[in-house]
Parts: structure tokens; sequence; C-alpha cells
């Protein structure tokens, strides 16, 4: 990337811009561009080197002062800004920027030594069934993970033996590299970030501190979780790298789909066919709740194809709650494709006393269409 490529253009803000929005477009700019989310693109790497030297010198007022009116010949020979040469503005930027990336980097630098790194989050999918999910229950799940090597107690060396500080870094699990005006920071190549280096490695993790393992684990799943609910094993995750603590274990939840009910949060729906005598006379149906007890539904009489009945308090339990949703029952009514003669012949019956008020709406449909016809026909 060219270095004449103005300071405020990469970092996409206005020259006027105050120091919370160069900040916040630092932020975003630097996490999109950092080289452990892009490996191997050297683009990459050259535009987030091309960012932290933007906002080096813009989060500093009078280095920014100073880049306004002579741009980067302030800071080239001790030029007219007395900014030239040094790192002395470095500090400050990699705190900022250790506080924003916090995890992703791996650790900030506390104590002049890197910090040991934490295990891997893991992830598992378990599906279960709506009736699970209602009354909630005890899952075992199997799962195979990096943990503690035992023969090691994770140190990842040899028993008996012990670990050296690191040459290359001096023990820091970092090595700075002088880039102009500033330093970049990174994490040392030779004990990759752990500031020790064993000379003689266990022989069952080969100095790792972990092993492959599989683990039988008891989930206990709440009453009420819904489909992508998300429960958390604190430590159940990969163990750290030659003693570091270990990540989480992330259960996510997953329904089956159910023969009869649809779930949308604590509500239950389900489809009821009933018979047209039982639409137009009215009536009540049993439906089975996931609560095991049987709830009668109210039929109106006269009621249409569509037309929703709710209960209250027989759908899902809430999550961490208390009380249940409502089970909202859909009527269709279903008309007979199947009928007796003695059956025919009450409904002809039934068809010669019609007035045309027992089926008001399409009593007033079909008038809606004549008038219709008899303007398009005028």
């Amino acid at each position: 990337m060219s270095t004449e490529t103005d300071y405020y253009e990469l970092l996409q803000v206005e020259r006027t811009a105050d120091d919370k929005v160069i900040k916040t477009a630092f932020r975003r700019l630097a996490m999109q561009y950092h080289p452990d989310r892009n490996p191997g693109d050297q683009e990459a790497e050259a535009r987030f080197r091309a960012i932290n030297e933007a906002y080096d010198c813009l989060k500093d007022p009078q280095k920014r002062a100073a880049y306004d009116r002579f741009g980067k010949a302030a800071f080239q020979n001790g030029g007219p800004g007395g900014f030239g040469g040094g790192g002395g503005g470095f500090e400050g930027f990699s705190d900022i920027f250790e506080n924003i990336f916090g995890e992703f980097m791996g650790g900030g630098r506390g104590g002049g030594r890197s910090s040991v790194r934490r295990g891997a989050d893991l992830r598992y999918d378990l599906e279960i069934t709506l009736e699970d999910a209602y009354a909630g229950k005890q899952a075992n799940i199997t799962v195979d993970v990096a943990a503690q090597c035992d023969t090691c107690d994770g140190r990842g060396a040899k028993p008996g033996t012990g670990t050296q500080h690191c040459k290359t870094c001096g023990g820091h699990g970092k090595v700075r590299a002088q880039q102009g005006f500033f330093v970049v920071e990174r994490t040392c190549p030779a004990c990759h970030g752990a500031g020790e280096v064993i000379s003689d490695p266990c022989s069952d993790c080969h100095g790792e501190g972990r092993i492959e393992k599989t683990k039988t684990l008891d989930v206990g799943i709440p009453a009420g979780v819904d489909e992508g609910t998300r429960i958390r094993l604190t430590g159940e995750g990969e163990a750290g790298a030659r003693g570091g603590p270990p990540g989480d274990l992330y259960i996510f939840i997953h329904l089956a789909e159910h023969r009869i009910f649809q779930r949308d949060g604590t509500t239950l729906f389900a489809r009821a066919p009933i018979s047209f005598t039982t639409a137009a006379l009215g009536g009540s149906i049993e439906v089975p709740g996931l609560d095991k007890q049987k709830h009668e539904i109210r039929i109106p009489a006269g009621i249409q194809s569509g037309k929703q009945i709710r209960q209250r308090g027989a759908g899902m339990p809430v999550l961490n709650g208390r009380g249940h949703g409502d089970l909202v029952i859909q009527i269709e009514v279903e008309t007979p494709t199947k009928l007796t003669a003695r059956q025919k012949e009450l409904l002809e019956e039934f068809r010669a006393t019609e007035t045309g008020e027992e089926s008001p709406q399409s009593t007033g449909f079909f008038a809606r269409l004549k008038g219709m016809w008899e303007d398009l026909t005028e």
C-alpha cells in the first residue's frame, strides 16, 4: 500500500471527525484486516499496518495537528512537528488494541510474559423432541475433546524435567519490530507466546500438555428451551496448551419436527378438522396437550374454517420463568366426501329450506358478482 495514502482516507473518516468517530473507524477496520483473520493475505497485512500507523497519528492531538499542517513530512527526519523517529506513541496504541481484541488476540501481556492460552470453546448440536422441551430432561452426550495430559499434568514437559525461558523473546512471549515511528508487536514464533520452551517434551502429549479424549457428560435441559437455545458448560471445552485454562462447551438445542404441534415462542399451534355438522351446530373436541392432559375445546355454532380458538395456559412453559403460553387450535371444516342415500336425502331437504340467511358470506358474494355483471352489460 502506498505510503502517500492520506490517513483520513485510510480510516474512512472526514478530516473534521472527532476522536470518538476516529476510534470507532479504527476498531472496525483493524478487526476486518487483522492478520489472524486474513492468514497469508499480504495485502490485508499491509492494510492493517497502514491503519495502525494512521490511527497512532490521528489519536494524538499534537501529532494530528502537525499532520494536518505538514502531512507526513511532519514525522520525517525530525520535521516541523518535532515527532520524528522513535516509538514513544506505541504503548498507548498497544493498550487500546489489546482492549479491543482481548480474547481474539489470545490474551494480554500481563506480568511481562504472555499469559497462558485458554483452550478453545466447543459446540455440540443436540436434537430433542418437543415433549422434552416442554418437560425438560437429563441428556447424556459424548464429545471428543483435547483434555489435559495426566502424565505431565498439562505442563508439556517430561515428568521430572522443567521448562526454560525462550531465548528469542526473553520469556515475554512476544517480539517487537521497529517500523518507522511505531513498533509492531507479534507473538514469538519460537515459543508461540508461551515465553518458555520445553527441552524434553512429554512422550504422551509431545509437549502440548493435552491429548485427545472422549468424555461423556450429563446435560440438564431446562423446561421451555426453544430452537437455538444455548446451554453453556463452563470448563468442558478444550484444555489450554501447557496448563492453560480450558474453554467452554456450548450445547445448541434443536427441536425435532412434531407430528401435531408447531411452536412459536411459548405458543403451541395445531390444526383440528371438524365435521360440517359440528361447525354448523357447535360442540366440543378433546385435544391432548404436551402436559399429558386432555383439553376440551368448545366449538361455537357457525364457526368458519380458519377460525382460531385459544386455550390459555396450555402452551409451552416460560424458560427460567413462571407460567405457560397458550394452545391455539385452528379449525378446519371438512366437507364430507362419502354420503349414504339417506344423508343425501336429508341434505336435499335442508337445501330446499335454505333462504340465504344461513350463509351470509356466500349470499353477499354472489350478490356482488351479479351487480358487477349488470354494470358491465349496461
